[in-house]
């Protein structure tokens, strides 16, 4: 372990920076890897919640995903996940899900929840201690990376939910544990900038400039040869440069499906730097397994 992956350790003197805030993000806002976002919304309840100052270096947001299905059929929610690590709480286990490659499914029934911690892009690699792409596609007991409570490590990761042990149950207090998590994340933060949070600020310029098509020319933006930028984005995300561009280049055109008057395809396939509407297409149907015209269709109101 080098200087960059020690991590800081807060004494109990140091100050911890408030608490995690809640903010509301409807489907009407960035629904963006939920796919089919409009009908899943109506079996589970999802809220949002942004990370203390502190760890919001390395936090993107917690996640609260609750419902209740008691007499309903069951509903599976189908995700293309952002190109990042979560930390998952639920049912008594707290899982580290790696970035993935393809769609994942998650089937809900009867009544429960889901505590999700989603890191920022590159934001795992302090925490892990090893190269992103030895977990893609990958699920992880939370206890192999973070250790158990009271020997420093966070709240949950053996599967207990609460500083004080209590099983992390359908019964116990989902907000509590994102409070605990939270504060323990502060305390176990790289005592040094490291270097994921270069390829972490690369990375999110690419989700929010869609003219960032391709990965020679996201090299050049970030002055670097092509070679160098993916084996920093094989250690630090996981993912090559192209299959993150890719990612974030179909969410644009899932929310553009999903949104309002169906899009002129054609302009958009060659704005997103798509070849020509086929290739967008393609691709599209590939990832998220149903035409991009089908599925604006699906979330037109009556489609």
């Amino acid at each position: 372990m080098n200087k960059h992956d020690e991590p800081h350790v807060c004494s109990e003197a140091e100050d911890y920076p408030g608490a995690v805030r809640p903010y509301s993000v409807g489907v009407e806002g960035d629904a963006r890897g939920i796919l089919d976002p409009d009908a899943g919304l109506t079996r589970f309840r999802l809220d949002r919640h942004a990370p203390s100052e502190r760890v919001a270096r390395f936090v993107d947001r917690y996640w609260l995903t609750s419902w209740n299905l008691t007499g309903r059929e069951p509903h599976t929610q189908r995700v293309l996940a952002h190109p990042v690590v979560n930390l998952v709480f639920t049912g008594g286990t707290a899982t580290v899900y790696g970035p993935t490659t393809e769609v994942t499914e998650r089937r809900l029934e009867g009544e429960g929840w889901a505590l999700g911690v989603m890191f920022r892009p590159a934001g795992f690699r302090p925490f892990l201690g090893r190269p992103m792409n030895t977990i893609v596609d990958a699920g992880l007991p939370a206890s192999e990376v973070f250790g158990a409570p009271g020997r420093g490590g966070v709240p949950g990761a053996d599967g207990r939910g609460a500083p004080d042990g209590a099983l992390a149950s359908e019964t116990s207090d989902p907000l509590d544990l994102m409070a605990a998590v939270d504060r323990a994340l502060a305390g176990l933060l790289p005592a040094y900038r490291h270097p994921a949070e270069d390829t972490r600020d690369v990375v999110e310029r690419v989700a929010a400039d869609p003219s960032v098509v391709n990965v020679s020319g996201l090299a050049r933006r970030e002055g670097m040869g092509v070679r160098l930028l993916q084996r920093r984005f094989a250690d630090h995300v996981g993912l090559s440069p192209k299959a993150v561009i890719r990612r974030y280049r179909l969410y644009e055109a899932a929310e553009r499906a999903r949104k309002g008057a169906a899009p002129d395809w054609g302009s958009l396939a060659a704005e997103l730097g798509f070849s020509d509407q086929s290739h967008l297409t393609r691709e599209f149907t590939a990832v998220l397994g149903t035409p991009p015209a089908r599925y604006a269709a699906r979330a037109t109101p009556g489609g």
